[in-house]
């Protein structure tokens, strides 16, 4: 769990409530079940209509990498690409072939059987890019459905604010009624730009931080592999990808 993506959320919802007291609101004034329901349902049916569905479904399967990131074990992986390269000079390239079977990574995996199969490096580096390119497109376009849904929030609570408007508008007759009419009306422009700029936008930005780490994480197994299929020595690879380690 990372605690610290909720403590975030937390400071930042905290501030703009504790904020909102301090001058004297109350919370009260800033619930309006109308308001929420023009934002969010709005902002959602804008963005499910601009996103395919295969990209929706990812997006909605890496929303839980906010809270629990992928681990990328980098340190871990370059001891056992370091083991790979060792037994590959003892035992010859098929002496991986069972160390692929057991191997639970599935890229990870593909690499060894393109080593075990005898492919020259070039034609592993080729294979392996192609394959990390295509999910790294697919994962950045799941990506855009929240940060589209952080580009409509704002707007759509502009919508709303408008509405609340218009419905003041229908009692100017009654001055009594125009203060608490327009403080509840603009409540929706406050959902959205505080739902794009406290919760989508940052989610956008955290789950591309999670695919890069992982694209670095695949390009240093790629690394490995190849420097394998090339006959590099094993303390010579570990120090070439050392240089991912942060």
């Amino acid at each position: 769990m990372d605690i610290l993506s909720i403590l975030g959320v937390i400071i930042g919802f905290a501030a703009l409530i504790g904020g909102n007291f301090i001058e004297g609101g109350s919370i009260y004034s800033l619930i309006n079940g109308p308001a929420a329901l023009i934002v969010i349902g709005g902002t959602l049916g804008a963005a499910i209509l601009q996103t395919p569905q295969h990209s929706l479904k990812r997006a909605l399967n890496m929303f839980s990498w906010v809270f629990r990131p992928p681990v990328n074990p980098f340190k871990q992986c370059i001891a056992q690409i370091v083991r790979w390269a060792t037994a590959a000079r003892k035992e010859g390239l098929l002496g991986l072939e069972q160390l692929a079977d057991r191997e639970k990574d599935k890229f990870a995996r593909k690499g060894l059987q393109l080593l075990v199969d005898g492919n020259e490096p070039e034609v592993i580096r080729r294979i392996l890019e192609a394959d990390l390119i295509i999910d790294e497109q697919r994962d950045h376009d799941a990506i855009k459905f929240y940060e589209s849904m952080g580009g409509y929030a704002p707007t759509i609570g502009i919508i709303g604010a408008v509405m609340g408007l218009i419905h003041v508008m229908r009692n100017l007759a009654d001055p009594e009624q125009l203060g608490p009419g327009i403080a509840v009306a603009f409540v929706a422009t406050i959902y959205g730009v505080a739902l794009a700029n406290l919760l989508l936008l940052p989610i956008a930005n955290k789950l591309r931080m999670c695919v890069n780490e992982r694209s670095q994480y695949r390009e240093l197994v790629i690394d490995g592999i190849t420097s394998i299929a090339d006959g590099e020595n094993p303390r010579s690879i570990e120090m070439k990808l050392n240089s991912y380690l942060h």
